[in-house]
């Protein structure tokens, strides 16, 4: 079995293929915009670790205080991302990851590791099932199914902020709050632009760009976040027919 995994450098960064979507020659925006995002993240302590392979496996971990999210705690390492897709499952990969991120966390004497889940599981969540094979247990809840699961070694535990369970703001019309962490994101939001122009939806995009922001919003995040009629909707990237369905709440 290959396990041949590198970390994402300052000084490899730009010549590493970032998982998510993989280009051999053609430039990508989402893929620029993210190795942006992670230029600046990884002298904060943010991990980026892959199979040293053309493949979609790979995890990604930030100390929980510079992690963009709004969740709180002391100490914990939020892991925002853990995919293994394709042909490469099945060769125990996912666990090896897991088992790195776990041993590091134990090793930098951190508290434990956190994640996004929900009561079910989202498209764009990692595989909470697996976590909890790790002992990751549900600590914090939202009124709408999402859950914050955490692997404590010290009985701590984080919570999300108070803010994060409004899950409300004051603008009725369609609004989008985004970061460029994930590859995905550029190329929906340019489709949900075009979609609202070309069907008069009025719509609002507040980018995500700094860590306070992060921690200041208004619902559970992990890249993405969704609002109607001023009610939280969701934190999947919507196909246009998702997006049809809640349009028309």
């Amino acid at each position: 079995m290959n396990t041949d995994f590198i970390n994402l450098t300052a000084e490899n960064l730009s010549n590493e293929h970032l998982c998510c979507i993989i280009r051999s020659k053609k430039s990508h925006p989402g893929i620029e915009a993210k190795r942006q995002w992670l230029s600046d993240r990884l002298k904060e302590g943010h991990v980026f670790r892959k199979l040293n392979a053309k493949a979609t496996v790979f995890i990604e971990y930030a100390p929980l205080e510079k992690a963009w999210v709004p969740i709180m705690g002391g100490n914990y390492y939020y892991l925002h991302c853990l995919w293994v897709l394709g042909s490469p499952r099945g060769n125990g990969y996912g666990s090896s990851l897991m088992e790195y991120c776990i041993a590091d966390a134990k090793e930098k004497g951190k508290s434990g590791i956190c994640m996004l889940g929900a009561k079910k599981q989202k498209n764009w969540l990692s595989d909470q099932s697996f976590a909890k094979k790790f002992g990751f247990e549900v600590v914090d809840t939202t009124d709408n199914g999402y859950e914050l699961l955490a692997l404590s070694f010290d009985g701590t535990t984080p919570k999300f902020t108070p803010n994060a369970k409004r899950l409300k703001i004051e603008s009725e019309e369609l609004t989008v709050y985004y970061d460029m962490q994930c590859p995905y994101i550029y190329q929906y939001i340019e489709m949900i632009k075009q979609y609202c122009e070309t069907n008069n939806v009025p719509v609002s995009f507040i980018q995500v760009d700094t860590l306070e922001k992060a921690k200041q919003l208004p619902c559970v995040f992990n890249n993405f976040a969704l609002f109607y009629k001023g009610v939280f909707e969701t934190v999947n990237l919507p196909n246009i027919d998702y997006l049809k369905r809640i349009l028309k709440k």
